[in-house]
């Protein structure tokens, strides 16, 4: 699964990603409308990527509470709560802190149901163990209900930046029509 998404979403950019991000969000303005939810972003490789998409949208402030951009371990620390333990046992690019960071976003907004992104955008900063394209997820729909994934990437930094924001709103909408 991780390579067919990789390749799928390898090399489609600008009005492909555009038209694909916009009917994903506006999928999930109706469906957090409609559930009556809120959503939190804690955004790390994407700076905020995800935000912006969701906030095009005219009436976004109805069912989008915040986003946290939380590029540095500090950041992740200080407005999330990633425990240290966590960051210096698994790292940044990890489900761990994926999940830590979803469930900080929750409990530090307003919102129910939150998505996380932490990852190796590139061009340098990957490893072995972690390649640069690493990026880790973690979505949040409700206080008990967790879920994370780490995809390799294909691409140059901002082809990685594009499809995480794009496999990020996937994966809202899929669990919140699985899930709520």
């Amino acid at each position: 699964m991780q390579n067919t998404v990789a390749r799928f979403l390898s090399g489609k950019a600008g009005q492909i990603m555009t038209n694909t991000t916009s009917a994903q969000a506006e999928q999930l303005a109706e469906l957090c409308l409609k559930t009556s939810k809120k959503l939190v972003t804690a955004e790390s490789c994407t700076g905020g990527g995800v935000a912006e998409i969701l906030t095009r949208i005219p009436g976004s402030s109805g069912w989008f509470e915040r986003g946290f951009v939380t590029y540095s371990n500090a950041a992740k620390q200080e407005l999330l709560g990633v425990p240290l333990e966590t960051l210096q046992q698994f790292g940044a690019v990890s489900e761990e802190t994926a999940a830590a960071m979803v469930i900080g976003a929750v409990k530090n907004s307003h919102a129910q149901i939150g998505v996380s992104i932490t990852g190796i955008a590139g061009p340098d900063g990957g490893t072995p163990d972690k390649p640069v394209g690493t990026v880790c997820f973690g979505w949040c729909f409700a206080e008990d209900n967790v879920r994370t994934t780490r995809i390799v990437f294909d691409g140059d930094r901002q082809s990685v930046r594009e499809q995480s924001c794009l496999l990020a709103l996937q994966g809202l909408l899929d669990g919140i029509e699985t899930y709520l």
